[in-house]
C-alpha cells in the first residue's frame, strides 16, 4: 500500500473535521434573539486605514441576555466601530453613549425564527456536499491505486473505512443541526 494513499486518507478525515469545525463557526453566527458576541466576528474596522476584526480595537461584552456592550479602547474609534457595525449588514443598530456602544438584540418574530431554521438546515447541507466532496476524491485514488497494484480487499477496506467514516461525521453535522434548530426555534 502506498504511503500516497495513507496521506490522503489522513488529510481526508481532516477535511471532514474542517467541514464541521466550519459548520460550528458558521451556526455561532446565527442570531437566536439572545445576545451573543459571536455575532461580531464579521464586523471589520477601519483601524488607521487598516481593516481589523472588531475584537482588536474593542472589548465585546454581554450587558445582559438581549444586550452586547462594546467599549472601544480608544474612545475616537466609536464614530469607526459603529460604522464597521453598519457595513457589516448584522441587523443591528448600535447606541453610541459617548464612552461605549450597546447593540440591542431584538426579540425574533416566529417568521424569523423560521427563516433562521431554514438556514442552519442549508449551513448542514453544506458541510454534508463538503464531506461527500471529500469521500468522493478519495474513493477515486483509492480505485486508482488499485489498477496501480493495491489488492482488492485493502481497497474494499478502505473504502469502506471511508464509508463509515462519512456517516459517523454525518450523524454529528445532524446532531449540531438539530441542536441549533432547537435552539433557533425555542421562544
Amino acid at each position: 500500500m502506498s504511503a500516497e494513499l495513507d496521506s490522503q486518507l489522513k488529510k481526508t478525515k481532516e477535511e471532514f473535521e474542517r467541514a464541521v469545525d466550519h459548520l460550528q463557526k458558521e451556526l455561532s453566527r446565527v442570531r437566536t434573539g439572545k445576545a451573543s458576541t459571536n455575532i461580531l466576528e464579521s464586523v471589520m474596522v477601519n483601524y488607521y486605514g487598516s481593516p481589523v476584526p472588531i475584537s482588536q480595537v474593542a472589548n465585546l461584552s454581554l450587558g445582559d441576555s438581549r444586550t452586547i456592550v462594546v467599549q472601544p479602547w480608544e474612545k475616537k474609534m466609536i464614530a469607526e466601530i459603529e460604522k464597521g457595525i453598519f457595513e457589516s449588514n448584522i441587523g443591528l443598530t448600535p447606541q453610541n453613549d459617548g464612552e461605549s456602544i450597546r447593540l440591542s438584540i431584538p426579540p425574533l418574530t416566529e417568521e424569523r425564527r423560521k427563516e433562521f431554521a431554514k438556514h442552519v438546515k442549508q449551513f448542514g447541507e453544506e458541510a454534508k456536499v463538503s464531506i461527500r466532496s471529500s469521500r468522493h476524491k478519495i474513493l477515486d485514488l483509492i480505485k486508482k491505486e488499485q489498477k496501480n497494484g493495491l489488492a482488492e480487499d485493502v481497497a474494499k477496506r478502505k473504502e469502506q473505512d471511508i464509508q463509515a467514516q462519512v456517516t459517523d461525521f454525518s450523524a454529528k453535522i445532524d446532531k449540531i443541526i438539530e441542536a441549533k434548530e432547537k435552539e433557533v426555534l425555542t421562544v
